[in-house]
């Protein structure tokens, strides 16, 4: 992962010099992704087609399990230029990090001024008709009996305020190819589902529970069928 950055390093200083080159950043970030996931020898099964206009803003969402998930969704996602919604933590990452906080919006969950600039860092985004990715779950949970964990309110209440599109991609596996866990890995083959989006016209806050609700289950049918083929293979 490093390597792919340090090589591409010259040409995505270029592109993060200013908001108006985001698409081009993005680019570069979905090649990263591409020599570091096939690199590391992994392979994705696509279930599905991808339901998404060019030059429309949409709210991705996907299970979060592995570092890996980033890849996937950039690999994934081709003609909407996306930012991600991450956790200030990964900033920290070395090399990673520089281009990490410079192009995504950073969220420290535990203060509550941070979580608010996230609606407005998103909202200067959707403006300049970018999309906004978001993994619900929060983060990765510790406790890797959980499949999915419950879906945090951020996501949705974004989609609503901006009336945009939720598009759900499910992830399968990942916990168990690359877990966040140091020094645990192996290659295989990821398993990617594609879902229609799930249209908020006319929805109200009213109804943030509801969608949430509905996207949550929309994830964990796959995912849940997934990790019972992993365990009984």
């Amino acid at each position: 992962m490093l390597v792919v950055i340090l090589v591409l390093s010259p040409f995505l200083l270029v592109t993060i010099s200013s908001p108006n080159s985001y698409p081009a950043f993005f680019k570069l970030a979905r090649i990263w992704a591409k020599l570091t996931f096939y690199g590391m020898g992994m392979r994705i099964k696509v279930e599905g087609k991808a339901f998404t206009e060019k030059g429309k803003s949409y709210m991705f969402i996907a299970n979060h399990t592995s570092m890996m998930d980033i890849m996937v969704m950039l690999i994934m996602v081709k003609e909407n230029p996306f930012v991600f919604v991450g956790k200030a933590e990964l900033a920290k990452l070395p090399l990673f990090g520089f281009f990490y906080k410079r192009t995504c919006i950073l969220v420290d969950r535990k203060d509550s001024k941070s979580r608010f600039q996230v609606f407005e860092s998103a909202q200067k985004r959707i403006q300049q008709g970018l999309s906004i990715c978001i993994f619900p779950e929060g983060g990765v949970p510790d406790d890797r009996s959980i499949v999915l964990d419950t879906f945090k309110d951020g996501a949705f209440r974004l989609a609503i305020e901006h009336q945009i599109p939720i598009v759900p991609l499910a992830f399968g596996k990942l916990r168990h190819y690359f877990p966040f866990i140091w020094g645990v890995g192996h290659p295989g083959v990821v398993p990617v589902k594609y879902f229609e989006a799930i249209e908020t016209k006319g929805l109200t806050m009213e109804s943030k529970k509801e969608l949430k609700d509905k996207a949550y289950q929309v994830l964990y049918v796959p995912v849940q069928e997934w990790e019972n083929q992993y365990k009984h293979k």
